[in-house]
């Protein structure tokens, strides 16, 4: 599902060259095939880069209005265009494909236009507001390679929807509750000794993620034992010792035994204590924390309304589905027989409660897609429920990240630990900046802070250039590379701008809007950049309404590359003529500044110098 926001996208800056096209495009259809088309039924696209040409419009669709060859409908067309159309410089007809050059003059005015606008890239409120739920952790282990990508994801996802004038609130889903919390505390009571995140000089998510570790494989052994004894190798799992001992803790903590409550406490507050840590090294935040301990017993009441409506049953043994057969579905249970609840009983009741407690218009749930079926379900017995924020339920789900070394497990203590991975991201930039010789000058703190920025920013911005639906390979040794589509490359480009605007306030050079009157011509790379400026907003509503920040990492390589590119290609101190000077600068500075923009969006910070 794809959902609409705000502006059109032919409407997102000043001097839209698109939208003036197809106006006089629609104008063409009535005025030579006297046959009316809206400006918003037609489409333009950018024409290929080894065709001539900045916008193509496709004929085959209108054919049959023209009643001619693509070729011959396609010259009408474009010399209509170029005589009315004081935009169009020139044309070219290839097959059925027609190509506009635009007219340099419209580009410097766009260019113009953003430069004047400092609000370009932020568009106004627009009175909607979502909640963008993510992170969603265990309290019994640590946050490993899949939870970065979940976190980033959530965090970046916000950024961009408060981009696009949206209300954001940050939601973050504690599961503290269940049998795999009483899995580490039946392990714990059993082999901890007393035993501190201090003491053991580990963080406290680490900690409860040991005895985790622990359990599963005194776990393993006991099922061994019982199997060498003739038990069944199902029977054995529910039968080992340890098992039954969490299971009777799951019991003991729903009754509301002081003992097994105050453990309860007791780790997961070490728990949240190491979640902080980590999140902020992530750099991601939240607005609402809501925990599990406390909506687990929510939904029931909704379970009653539904039976009320119709949209539930009840079948002879008590027990209360929703059929779901017409939907594509299956039949699926939302009460036990004996009263008790599941999942979709507990996620009803939350969604009902993040309604009453922000009115939020739209409800998105940044899970892996492992959950596909489940949230499906749940959005259907919503919106037939009848829910306000029904149609506004998205599940943003994403594929799993693997390594070079293969998938993770968690029972096993072979995660890649998230932890662990940033602090060795932030390693590898070190040696990789200091092989390559970019730290000349620097303070030790400088430094310090510029392996922070290129680490976190290599990492994140490869688990975030993917899109989002698909499985990916991390690789940290890419990741980290200063050339091809890496996060260091576009921190890179940054910084090389960062120099250029130095120098350029030290010689006193002015590049603002007004340095530009009279410039009248522009050399290919220089008309790219603008052509590219012109389309971030573009790309902001398109991540915004595909919930995809790959959107923006995508555009943010093809900037710094393009840039690269000019750079190479032209002159900027060494130009003579005043005038190109500063447009040279100023077109740079502004690619720095969309940089800059872009990258905060995905929470990637830019270095000033390299």
């Amino acid at each position: 599902m794809v959902f609409y926001f705000g502006r059109k996208l032919t409407e997102l800056i000043p001097m839209d060259i698109e939208k003036q096209l197809l106006h006089h495009i629609s104008s063409a259809f009535q005025q030579l095939f006297n046959h009316e088309i809206a400006p918003d039924s037609l489409a333009l696209q950018p024409t290929r880069k080894e065709f001539q040409g900045n916008y193509t419009f496709v004929l085959f669709p209108f054919l049959k209005v023209t009643r001619l060859s693509p070729e011959e409908s396609g010259k009408r067309i474009g010399e209509y265009l170029r005589e009315h159309a004081g935009l169009v410089a020139d044309y070219n007809v290839i097959k059925g494909f027609l190509n506009l050059s635009v007219d340099e003059s419209h580009w410097i005015r766009v260019f113009q236009s953003i430069l004047a606008n400092p609000d370009f890239g932020q568009f106004a409120p627009n009175g909607e507001r979502v909640m963008v739920e993510y992170s969603s952790p265990n309290t019994n282990k640590p946050l490993h390679l899949g939870h970065l990508r979940n976190n980033f994801l959530g965090y970046a996802v916000s950024e961009i929807l408060k981009a696009n004038g949206f209300e954001v609130i940050k939601a973050n889903l504690v599961n503290d509750r269940g049998i795999h919390i009483c899995k580490s505390m039946v392990a714990y009571q059993k082999l901890a000794n007393g035993e501190t995140p201090e003491s053991a000089g580990l963080k406290g998510d680490h900690l409860a993620g040991k005895y985790y570790v622990l359990f599963d494989k005194e776990y393993k052994k006991q099922i061994e034992e019982l199997i060498e004894k003739g038990m069944d190798k199902e029977e054995a799992k529910k039968q080992a010792p340890w098992m039954l001992e969490a299971q009777q803790m799951l019991i003991e903590w729903e009754k509301g035994n002081p003992e097994v409550v105050d453990l309860w406490k007791t780790m997961n507050g070490w728990v949240y204590e190491g979640f902080a840590a980590t999140y902020k090294t992530m750099g991601v935040d939240f607005d609402k924390t809501y925990y599990e301990s406390d909506t687990y017993l929510l939904g029931k009441d909704i379970v009653s309304e539904g039976l009320e409506k119709g949209v539930f049953f009840k079948k002879p043994n008590g027990s209360v589905w929703v059929d779901l057969t017409s939907e594509g579905l299956d039949e699926k249970l939302v009460l036990r027989s004996d009263g008790t609840s599941v999942y979709i009983t507990q996620d009803m009741g939350t969604a009902d409660l993040k309604y009453r407690d922000f009115e939020i218009n739209r409800s998105v749930y940044v899970v892996g897609n492992e959950q596909d079926y489940h949230f499906d379900v749940l959005f259907k017995i919503m919106r037939k429920l009848g829910r306000p924020y029904g149609k506004g339920l998205y599940h943003l789900s994403y594929g799993m990240v693997d390594l070079p070394s293969g998938k993770m497990k968690s029972r096993e203590g072979t995660v890649v630990d998230g932890d662990d991975l940033m602090a060795e991201m932030v390693e590898t930039a070190r040696e990789h900046t200091q092989e390559l010789g970019k730290i000349d000058g620097f303070s030790n703190e400088e430094a310090e802070a510029l392996y922070e920025t290129l680490g976190m920013g290599a990492l994140k911005y490869f688990l975030l250039k993917v899109d989002p639906k698909k499985r990916m390979l991390f690789n940290p040794a890419e990741s980290i590379e200063f050339q091809g589509n890496t996060g260091p490359f576009i921190q890179y480009t940054h910084a090389r701008i960062s120099a250029i605007r130095r120098k350029a306030d030290q010689i006193g050079l002015e590049y603002g809007p007004n340095s530009l009157s009279g410039l009248n011509s522009l050399v290919e790379s220089e008309k790219n950049l603008i052509i590219l400026l012109q389309d971030y907003e573009k790309k902001l509503k398109t991540a915004a309404e595909e919930y995809a920040p790959s959107v923006i990492a995508q555009y943010l390589f093809d900037l710094a590359k393009e840039y690269n590119r000019f750079y190479a290609e032209l002159p900027i101190f060494s130009e003579t003529k005043g005038q190109i000077q500063s447009f040279r600068v100023a077109l740079s500075v502004e690619v720095a500044k969309t940089i800059r923009k872009g990258m905060k969006l995905l929470g990637i910070n830019v270095p000033e110098k390299m």
